[in-house]
């Protein structure tokens, strides 16, 4: 085991953590006890108490149980933005002894229907405005139920915030079999059975793509969930009950719903929610709330800094500004600090790791940089083709061994085998990331060993997008590949030959892409060419395409 950082650990904080051996659910359940009648959400200045919060999740989690026919292990899909209902429905779902598979709402139907069939689920909870695209699917797999959720239900206090359109739109649920409201659900007041989900039990399923083929369900278990929920706050050391934190992240996408959903709600915390990014509301929240923590990407620290209104926002109570997905510029780091006095503290995960594995300590905190491996994790740098440790300084792929490292993938047993490798007796997961580690032990990434595209955050798989693009009509042959973009980091670009007297256009292309896929996939940027680079196996050369973009000044 790597110990080159252990002269760099948090003071006073041991090398190994033990986690609850409980249900995540059980989490809010005894913050609930605990702080009843203290805010858990706020949403555009309406307000949810512990007490509120939890028996919602228990009204919910009795409908699900005994309308729906919810069993412990079933799956349950799950597709919204931030809002209370989201939280209220994630922790029904583990109340009813079930796993969420957290869905993005930004999908479209096509990409819908394999979330639905490959995940078994036969119900869901959807909000209103992505409701369309799951309504032809109700009884035409095996989803029988579908609750669905109004944003504007849980507006219940004026106020002077922005809110959306789609927020402030009204209750428009179809009188359809199958089909129920959000309200209706609650109004049961149908009481769940006892809940007997374990450390072991199903609790949560992200869906990753990768280099081929469709999406795949990483399974995480409650203790597999639980362990990053319970070592967060003991590693930044703000996990306290007053904290109040800003909940912009996706839920759907693990940094979202672990480092600022599970973790507020673990440690009492209340969270301030924005479905989407706003750097007016952000700031008028952080204000008006006095946020301590805030975890985000840094396209939105780069929006929020360069608002010509920043200096009406008081942000000086702080205590924590973190996040990953990708290097914070130093310029921009550098000017939060100046306002501020925090330095944002970057870390590394997967949604195999259910966030994160590597952290910078809070005292000593290095830009760029992956961070050292949290509690209980062994972390290597390995040859990809021997399977051996490389020195020092060298570059390698990242494995990771640790409590938070999923179960495999779901229902596919060969790619679940080829994400494991063994060194050392103990199964490490293999990240797909290219990395080193530096002369104190701090882990940098440098390249990826999968093809993968990051814009803001959002991964992107460039054979996911390229199998979607293949289903045009004009188009024979197609490569999906990076572009640097000044806000977004990367930006998807395809490189497309069309067919013989096919007068079609980039915009042409774009605007079908958008009605296919979800809009962080959809390329941005066409250029239309009469071949593909192939090797002499007929093999399209990516790399060389990405090569030569990178290059471009």
């Amino acid at each position: 085991m790597n110990t080159l950082h252990y002269p760099h650990w948090p003071q006073g904080l041991p090398y190994q953590l033990i986690a609850p051996a409980t249900s995540v659910y059980q989490n809010l359940h005894i913050s609930a006890l605990r702080y009843p009648d203290k805010p858990a959400l706020i949403f555009y200045d309406s307000v949810l108490t512990y007490r509120q919060l939890h028996a919602e999740v228990v009204a919910l989690a009795g409908y699900l149980q005994h309308a729906c026919g919810v069993k412990r292990g079933d799956r349950v899909l799950l597709n919204m933005q931030n809002c209370m209902q989201f939280v209220i429905s994630y922790y029904a779902i583990l109340r009813a002894d079930a796993m969420v598979v957290p869905v993005n709402p930004m999908l479209m139907s096509d990409e819908l229907t394999h979330y639905v069939r490959d995940s078994g689920a036969k119900t869901a909870i959807v909000a209103q405005e992505v409701l369309p695209r799951f309504a032809e699917l109700l009884n035409q797999s095996d989803l029988q139920h579908i609750i669905v959720s109004t944003y504007s239900d849980y507006l219940l206090n004026d106020t002077s915030l922005n809110v959306p359109e789609f927020v402030k739109a009204p209750v428009d649920v179809p009188a359809l079999d199958g089909m129920t409201s959000w309200k209706k659900a609650l109004a049961t007041t149908m009481t769940p059975g006892e809940h007997v989900a374990g450390p072991d039990d199903l609790a949560c399923m992200p869906y990753t793509s990768g280099t081929t083929g469709h999406p795949k369900g990483c399974v995480h278990t409650h203790s597999t969930v639980m362990f990053n929920i319970a070592a967060s706050p003991v590693w930044t050391g703000v996990g306290v009950p007053n904290q109040v934190t800003l909940a912009v992240l996706p839920f759907f996408h693990v940094t979202g719903m672990q480092s600022v959903m599970n973790v507020t709600l673990y440690c009492g915390g209340t969270l301030v929610i924005l479905p989407r990014w706003d750097r007016d509301a952000a700031g008028q929240l952080i204000t008006r709330y006095g946020v301590t923590n805030w975890t985000l990407v840094p396209s939105m620290m780069i929006d929020f800094l360069s608002n010509p209104r920043l200096e009406e926002y008081d942000i000086s109570r702080l205590a924590r500004v973190s996040g990953g997905g990708a290097a914070m510029p130093a310029a921009i780091a550098q000017k939060l600090k100046e306002l501020t006095g925090q330095v944002y503290m970057e870390g590394y995960g997967l949604s195999e790791t259910m966030a994160p594995s590597h952290v910078n300590p809070p005292h000593r905190m290095k830009q760029q940089c992956l961070g050292i491996p949290l509690f209980n994790v062994d972390a290597r740098v390995v040859d990809p083709g021997t399977g051996k440790e490389v020195a020092q300084g060298e570059q390698g792929e990242i494995w990771i061994h640790g409590p938070q490292v999923f179960k495999g993938y779901w229902n596919d047993p060969q790619k679940t085998a080829e994400a494991f490798a063994e060194l050392d007796g103990k199964q490490f997961f293999r990240s797909g990331d290219l990395g080193y580690i530096d002369d104190e032990g701090f882990f940098f990434f440098t390249d990826r060993l999968k093809r993968m595209i990051n814009a803001s955050g959002f991964k992107v798989w460039p054979a996911e997008v390229e199998s979607m693009m293949y289903q045009h009509p004009d188009i024979l042959d197609c490569c999906v590949i990076a572009s640097r973009d000044p806000y977004r980091g990367e930006t998807v670009k395809a490189v497309i030959v069309k067919k013989i007297n096919s007068t079609v256009n980039a915009e042409d292309i774009i605007f079908w892409a958008n009605q296919k896929m979800a809009a962080y996939k959809v390329p941005k940027m066409i250029d239309f060419v009469e071949a593909l680079p192939k090797s002499g196996t007929g093999k399209v050369m990516w790399r060389a395409l990405q090569e030569q973009e990178f290059s471009k000044k």
